[in-house]
Order: structure tokens, then sequence, then C-alpha cells
């Protein structure tokens, strides 16, 4: 994958580790995408109006989590794809994650192929449901 598809180039990066934020900015950056970050959720949130064709969050932020984020973004009506990413990998956390809709569900530390697979996963799936 060098290039992003055009429909699907944006990406939202939500992380309140500065270092993560940074270090995967930078990747995607790479690959061509244009990406925001945000140190937590509610600076996404109240962002305003975004053109994110893909969220990708960590799981356990102060404040509001990733798996509450994605129920929030669920219920405000945005059907992207949503990227969880932990250092804690609970069984019941991704089945949550997953009965919410995410698209995917990363394990830290991953490598960047992982992400990369992820993206395009995501953006393959018009309907955006995960499989378990």
């Amino acid at each position: 994958m060098s290039y992003p598809d055009p429909q699907f180039s944006s990406i939202a990066i939500v992380d309140d580790d500065e270092d993560v934020r940074v270090g995967l900015r930078s990747l995607l950056r790479s690959y061509g995408y244009a990406v925001d970050v945000y140190d937590c959720a509610q600076a996404l949130l109240t962002a305003g109006p975004q053109n994110h064709h893909c969220v990708i969050t960590d799981l356990q932020m102060p404040g509001m989590s990733g798996i509450e984020l994605l129920e929030q973004l669920r219920r405000d009506g945005k059907q992207l794809p949503v990227i969880l990413m932990t250092a804690f990998p609970e069984a019941a956390l991704r089945k949550r994650a997953f009965q919410n809709g995410a698209s995917c569900f990363l394990s830290k530390p991953f490598e960047a192929n992982e992400l990369l697979l992820c993206l395009k996963q995501a953006s393959g799936n018009s309907t955006n449901q995960a499989k378990e």
C-alpha cells in the first residue's frame, strides 16, 4: 500500500500520548494520508465538522475512552471506520468494540503493516461492519 485510497485519505488520530500521536501522524503522512491529531476524545468531538474518513483511537484515555468515543460517534450517526488500539487487550473490550462497529482492534505495540492492513480493510468495507 503506497498511496491512500482517494475516497479514504483523511484520518483522525486520538491518543493522550503525544509520542504515539506524533509517530502515527508521521507514519501515515509518509503513505500520503492527511492526518489530524487530538489528545482526547472530547477534542475530536468538539472540533466541529471534519471530513475524516477514519478514526484511529487509543482505548484507554482520561475522560472518554476509545470505546465511548466509538459509541458516541455511532449515536451521532457517524458510520466512519474506527480503529481501536490498546496496550491492554481484554476479550470483553474487544467484543464490545466490535459490537459497536469497530473496524479493527490492535494490540500495542503493533507493526506499521498491521495498521496499514486495518486501514486497507476499513476502506474496502463500505458498510464499516467489523468481523470478529
